[in-house]
Order: structure tokens, then C-alpha cells, then sequence
């Protein structure tokens, strides 16, 4: 069954409890097209044997819980030491929809890759060789004397995206508890403080302030409305980008894991499908439409899956 078979399906057969959440028995039915990662850890990493195996992490939801406010989803200490020991392991990226600055500040780790904005801000020490001549490909120097190349696809919107953020901050301040987030070269408008009985008059307001900028789409996450410039890039190019990167693309022998929560990680579940070899995880405790072929409930298991994967490096 296709990704849209499945979602037509999965719409007509899910069954809600008295409080709107999907029944235990149905998420049971939905493990067997997701199994869990951590119960199928040993077959997966059968077939990860002799493979160059490259990890990718979104951030929200997936290394630290959702949480009311955007600046306070703080990862704890133990993903932090599963994350480095993974990192010491194998080739690690964070693509995350935050400004690529404020996931370093959270994570506070430099034996990873950093992309932000999801993906459109991506920043490493020598680049992808197949975008060298790319205009949005340059390099640049650290305050301590480090090279490192940045790749910025939608680097000429900036000024645009700067007058939009000021517009809708100007347009929502009088819905309480609406917060504009400024990721750089998206925006993201979290709703989730917000009356219920308010949001849509939020989404509305977005929405028609939005019609004046034709060059950009707003997608849908969890409590939030995404606003990125319409451009041919997002996760999945992001991961490819990324693979690139070390010079793993062209090789058979890589195999890239991802592990993310929401709909913009859609986007890098299918680039993986589409090379053929790898692990797509989706990050939920409850049944979704997913291209993603494996699951986690919660950051909690993420923690684990790190950690058992570090463990499994090291005894091999």
C-alpha cells in the first residue's frame, strides 16, 4: 500500500475514544505497518552490517518534548550524552525548523552537523561538492579561525521574511498567547497558549496577510503554523545535501537513519524510500499518515534507540 493509500485508509479506519485521542487497540494496529524501533533494533541492525550508517535528528518533539514555550524546549542531560555518544560513533546532522543559532544553544554539541530552518541553513566544515559552484554555497571564517561552508537556498528572501515577521507580530499581538518565532528564513507562528476558541481567528489573520506574498506557503506541525519560502528545498534535500557532504551520496554502502515527529520530517522519510536503503523513524505515541517504516513513542525511546545504537557500534 502507497503513502496515500495508506492515508485515505487510515482516515476511514481510525477510532477515536470520549476525549478525541485514537483507541489503544488501533495504535496496536498501526505498530504492525510502524514496528517499533527498539523492538526491531536487531533486525535493523542485521542489515546495517557492513554499512556506513549516518545519523539525522530533527529537534522538537524528537530530542526534546514539545513544550508551551518555543525558547524553553530544553533536551536533558541523558539525550545529550546519547546524542554525543552516537556522534562519536557516526556522521550526525540536526535538521531542525528552528534558527540554526538557537538548536546550537540548546544542544550545545560541536561533533555534529547544524542545519536550520529546515535545511535552508546548513553549516559545515567543507560543503557539498556537488553544489561547489552554487551561488548560495560560500564559505566563511569563525571568530577562531575555523573554515566552514554555509549553503543558504533562500538567502535573497531575508528581507522580505524580516518585514513579514514584523507585520504579524504587529497583526497578532491581541491574540494572547500567539507567538512569532523568527527562524531566520522561516517563521513559525505557535498557537499553542492560545484560546481555543481563538485560533482560528489567528490562522485566519495569518492566512490573509499571507496572500500578499505569493512566494512563500504556510504547512501545518503541531500547535504551529510553518511559513517558508516557495523553493525547491526542504529536510529531504537537506539530508541529501548532507550526505553529500562526506562524500557518502554516490556510495552503496551508506545507510542514513532518520528520526522525526512531525510533517516537515515527511519530506526526509521519503528521500530515504526513494534511495532505496535506511531507516525512516517517525517520533509518535499516537496513530499518523507516515512515510516513515519504523516508530518511537516519545524522546524518551529516542534516548534509548541512541544509546543502543552507540552500544552497538562499539561491540562490532
Amino acid at each position: 500500500m502507497g503513502y496515500v493509500e495508506e492515508k485515505e485508509s487510515l482516515s476511514k479506519a481510525i477510532r477515536y475514544d470520549d476525549h478525541g485521542e485514537p483507541t489503544v487497540d488501533f495504535y496496536t494496529s498501526w505498530l504492525t505497518k510502524h514496528p517499533s524501533a527498539l523492538n526491531a533494533f536487531g533486525q535493523m541492525m542485521s542489515a546495517a552490517k557492513g554499512k556506513d550508517i549516518v545519523v539525522f535528528l530533527d529537534y522538537d518533539g524528537t530530542l526534546s518534548r514539545i513544550v508551551q514555550d518555543p525558547d524553553k524546549a530544553f533536551m536533558t542531560g541523558k539525550m545529550r550524552s546519547a546524542v554525543d555518544e552516537v556522534a562519536c560513533c557516526f556522521p550526525t546532522a540536526i535538521i531542525s525548523g528552528r534558527h540554526r543559532d538557537k538548536v546550537y544553544d540548546f544542544v550545545k554539541l560541536d561533533n555534529i552537523y547544524y542545519a536550520g530552518s529546515h535545511g535552508m541553513d546548513i553549516s559545515t566544515p567543507s560543503g557539498s561538492s556537488k553544489y561547489s559552484y552554487y551561488k548560495h554555497q560560500s564559505r566563511s571564517t569563525d571568530a577562531k579561525g575555523n573554515e566552514y561552508v554555509n549553503f543558504r537556498p533562500a538567502f535573497e528572501f531575508l528581507p522580505t521574511i524580516a518585514k513579514i515577521i514584523k507585520l504579524l507580530k504587529e497583526e497578532t499581538k491581541g491574540i494572547k498567547g500567539a507567538v512569532v518565532e523568527d527562524n531566520k528564513f522561516c517563521i513559525s507562528v505557535h498557537y499553542r497558549c492560545v484560546k481555543e476558541e481563538e485560533v482560528d481567528t489567528l490562522k485566519g489573520m495569518v492566512e490573509t496577510l499571507m496572500k500578499n506574498y505569493k512566494n512563500f506557503r504556510i504547512s501545518g506541525g503541531k500547535k504551529v503554523m510553518e511559513i517558508r519560502p516557495k523553493i525547491d528545498w526542504n529536510k529531504g534535500r537537506a539530508l541529501q545535501y548532507l550526505l553529500d557532504t562526506p562524500g557518502f551520496g554516490s556510495s552503496t554502502d551508506v545507510l542514513p537513519i532518520y528520526i522525526g515527529d512531525d510533517e516537515t520530517d515527511e519530506d526526509a522519510f521519503e528521500a530515504i524510500r526513494r534511495i532505496g536503503r535506511g531507516f525512516p523513524i517517525v517520533v509518535s505515541s499516537t496513530p499518523k499518515e507516515t512515510k516513515a517504516l519504523y516508530s518511537l513513542r516519545d524522546p524518551t525511546e529516542v534516548t534509548s534507540f541512541l544509546s543502543c545504537l552507540a552500544a552497538w557500534r562499539k561491540d562490532t
